[in-house]
């Protein structure tokens, strides 16, 4: 099989690389890599379903004659499936079992994303309440040890500000590095 097959993808992507894996590639960041892997498995799996469709149309008009071309595409069929689940070793794609289960059931999927997005959004409105919570504690005790120790108050605030005025520079610091490291 030619590595010139997998270059088009059935999505209008050109994917200009091949299935082999040159030393420049494997230079690449593990995240690049992971991203050809994957557009490769994408190819594989766009050129099998037109491997199928040449298939359905070779056996819907069945004749003597077109016994060969049947036997390529079924060959042609056989070897690209081999080929996808050996670029698919290469991809770390973990799909949750509920979204499996979900598709078994004939559902959407996108269901098992709004649940897990309304999940979080509950979960967050509740940290949310317990900061709010603890804000409020913190203030209040605030107002009653500086009642009790008016000056150790004054020490910690002064503290507090220096702390915040360093943890703003280093931020405002770290900023200003071009990749944001």
């Amino acid at each position: 099989m030619e590595s010139s097959q997998h270059n088009s993808g059935g999505n209008g992507i050109i994917n200009p690389k091949s299935n082999d894996a040159s030393p420049a590639d494997a230079a690449g960041s593990p995240a690049e890599e992971s991203k050809q892997n994957l557009n490769q498995v994408i190819n594989s799996i766009d050129k099998t379903l037109g491997i199928l469709h040449q298939l359905y149309l070779t056996v819907s008009s069945y004749n003597v004659s077109s016994q060969l071309p049947l036997l390529q595409r079924m060959n042609n069929l056989v070897l690209e499936l081999d080929n996808m689940a050996k670029l698919g070793e290469k991809c770390n794609i973990q799909v949750p079992m509920e979204v499996l289960n979900l598709i078994d059931d004939g559902k959407n999927p996108d269901e098992f994303t709004r649940d897990v997005l309304n999940s979080c959004i509950a979960k967050n409105q509740i940290t949310k309440g317990k900061t709010d919570a603890f804000k409020g504690l913190r203030g209040h005790l605030l107002e009653e040890l500086e009642q009790a120790f008016p000056e150790e108050v004054e020490a910690y605030r002064e503290v507090r500000a220096a702390s915040a005025a360093e943890s703003k520079r280093l931020a405002q610091a770290q900023s200003l590095l071009p990749n944001g490291e």
